[in-house]
């Protein structure tokens, strides 16, 4: 990706999410712009017009860290935009090392880490990488996802499934939502690793393909997807609403494990355990070792 268009979009499109009144700026009536002005940006974080032109022109390399967290006060960005900027400076950077990442294709997870998964019982847990590959998961996330698994010619991705594939706006009752956090997942891993080109494979893929991708990819929208909770609609079980928490996981940098339960005694529960019942029938032992196939095979 051009890091000098991805940083001159992102900050435009977040510029224009800032109303005036917001940073205690008159609204006025004269505005040809939405949002903010440059010149308004730049005297908010304490610049020159002249200098933050040049930023948001793409000319981010070298900007220190004081100058970056000016610009991400200005904006009013959130955690995850503020990590974005940043790692898009850090990109521009001619000293900047790509980030340590591992090949879907090749990955296959230590016995230790697939033990623990094994050992989450009561509700889907799995381990993917930006790119939203399914590298590990336990028998119940190989139920869950199944779907995925089935797509013809491709290692399971949760990406591709959601905009190449019809079932998923049956499996995501608000597909809409899970579209945009999709998208804006990529959006964060294209900035934290803008080397990694079969991330850049899968954005060209889902761009030529999906409209809906394609539209959704131009907002530069962002996030930390850490916990909450979510609604499905499972081809076996029926609606299943679900809490989530994604963890980093430190000794894989890049990777993260998520675990998804029920609220103990709810209807979800109920159908956690009736989806699990269906997964030792349809798959047996062979489910826990899936992953290691599909990556092998992939």
């Amino acid at each position: 990706m051009d890091n000098r268009a991805e940083v001159r979009e992102f900050l435009i499109s977040r510029r224009a999410h800032v109303a005036p009144e917001r940073v205690g700026l008159p609204a006025g009536t004269n505005r040809r712009v939405k949002g903010l002005r440059r010149s308004e940006v730049a005297t908010l974080a304490g610049l020159s017009v002249e200098y933050y032109t040049r930023l948001e022109r793409g000319a981010i390399s070298g900007a220190s860290p004081q100058v970056l967290e000016s610009i991400a006060r200005a904006l009013c960005l959130d955690d995850a935009e503020r990590a974005h900027l940043f790692d898009l400076a850090h990109a521009a950077s001619p000293v900047a090392r790509p980030p340590r990442r591992r090949n879907s294709k090749s990955y296959v997870p230590h016995q230790s880490l697939q033990w623990a998964l094994d050992a989450v019982t009561a509700g889907p847990a799995f381990v993917r990488n930006g790119r939203m590959d399914l590298l590990a998961v336990n028998p119940l996330a190989r139920a869950f996802y199944k779907d995925c698994y089935d797509m013809p010619g491709q290692p399971p991705n949760i990406a591709r499934y959601t905009f190449l594939d019809e079932r998923a706006h049956d499996f995501y009752p608000d597909w809409n939502a899970f579209a945009e956090v999709t998208v804006s997942i990529l959006r964060t891993e294209a900035g934290r690793d803008p080397h990694n080109k079969e991330l850049h494979d899968l954005i060209g893929e889902l761009g030529t393909r999906s409209d809906e991708f394609r539209k959704r990819w131009g907002s530069h929208n962002v996030r930390h997807h850490g916990t909450g909770f979510k609604t499905f609609n499972h081809p076996v079980v029926g609606e299943l609403t679900l809490a989530y928490e994604g963890l980093e996981m430190a000794a894989e940098p890049g990777l993260t494990l998520t675990i998804y339960s029920a609220e103990p005694g709810s209807p979800s529960a109920e159908r956690l355990q009736l989806l699990a019942s269906w997964a030792a029938s349809e798959y047996g032992t062979a489910a826990q070792a899936e992953p290691e196939r599909a990556a092998s095979d992939g």
